[in-house]
């Protein structure tokens, strides 16, 4: 057994990089968590159990997954670099030896994984890039039903947006999705100085504990229809915004007034319920209905809103790159966003 080293403190995060051959820019959006104390908090708000499974995405260097792995009995760490996925478990048997058997990383596109290895992942604690967050939360709720709990670290705008009440000006899809799966809410802000180098953004924690979907006849595909349709073009009335969804305006309203909905209402004023209401009377099938959504309940990874105020705003293209580090991917850095 090797010696332990603990956490990986600024100089160690700048010897790994300098290692692999990561050069973190800004203009790139490549960011690295340096401060021991930040992951030490993101364990602690996780509120994990001894019996956990975490699902980790996006682990990059490991600043996130060496906190991990003393507060639960198994970390699956799913990372898209070969490079950071390869150099992962040499990091926790040197740093973390007696624990290091709890990990195993999967080398693997977090928006393209269905499953994973081993017993069934009970929470996700991520720290997610900010251009994918909402896609990759949404789509491993779907594909994850055994996840009962998550805390993930996100761009503080999207935070906000994931946490959002009905009838906030910043309330739509991602925050009626999230809705669908259960609660969320703001767990705290992170400030920049903890990345090296320091980005232009603040980040905010984001806890969710699911619950059971609202009781319905329709499926979440339709209903996550329904919720793209009311926030394509979030000005107009439901009336109006539905009508392409539902064949016609007048159809639309039909299926509102049938819903107990106001037609003349708008989409941020609904909850979850309601749009699960307003499916059960939407068109069955045939040309009117949207493509039917993927696992994450987006029909498009970079679905937006109306008025330019896209649902992920930032762009979220492509697969989970980053996390705890905000490094996977580096060096070939093709979006924006803190890694």
């Amino acid at each position: 057994m090797g010696e332990k080293q603990g956490l990986l403190g600024p100089a160690d995060v700048r010897a790994l990089a300098g290692r692999l051959g990561i050069r973190p820019t800004k203009t790139l959006g490549q960011n690295f968590v340096i401060d021991a104390n930040t992951v030490r908090r993101i364990v602690r708000a996780a509120d994990l159990r001894p019996d956990d499974v975490v699902l980790e995405v996006g682990p990059g260097l490991g600043s996130l997954t060496l906190a991990l792995l003393p507060a639960a009995r198994r970390v699956v760490a799913v990372e898209i670099d070969p490079a950071l996925a390869a150099e992962l478990p040499a990091t926790a048997a040197a740093r973390e030896p007696e624990l290091a058997g709890r990990l195993e990383v999967v080398h693997a596109d977090a928006m393209k994984v269905t499953t994973v290895p081993g017993p069934e992942p009970t929470a996700l604690v991520a720290n997610l890039p900010y251009n994918v967050a909402v896609p990759v939360v949404l789509h491993l709720l779907a594909t994850q039903p055994s996840l009962r709990r998550a805390l993930v670290m996100v761009q503080a705008e999207v935070a906000d947006r994931m946490v959002a009440p009905p009838g906030s000006k910043i309330y739509g899809v991602p925050s009626v999705k999230i809705a669908w799966y259960g609660e969320a809410r703001r767990a705290g802000p992170v400030g920049r100085a903890v990345f090296w180098p320091a980005p232009n953004v603040d980040s905010g924690l984001v806890a969710f504990t699911r619950r059971d979907p609202p009781s319905t006849t329709a499926t979440r595909e339709r209903v996550f229809a329904v919720i793209d349709a009311a926030f394509a073009q979030r000005r107009k009335t439901l009336r109006a915004a539905l009508a392409g969804w539902a064949g016609s305006a007048a159809d639309a309203e039909r299926a509102l007034r049938a819903a107990d909905v106001d037609p003349q209402a708008r989409g941020e004023a609904l909850d979850v319920a309601s749009f699960a209401r307003i499916a059960e009377y939407g068109p069955l099938g045939g040309a009117h209905n949207p493509p039917a959504a993927g696992p994450g309940g987006t029909t498009d990874p970079e679905e937006a809103e109306g008025d330019g105020e896209g649902a992920f705003a930032d762009g979220a293209g492509g697969g989970a790159r980053g996390g705890a580090d905000r490094d996977s991917g580096a060096g070939r850095a093709d979006r924006g966003g803190v890694r």
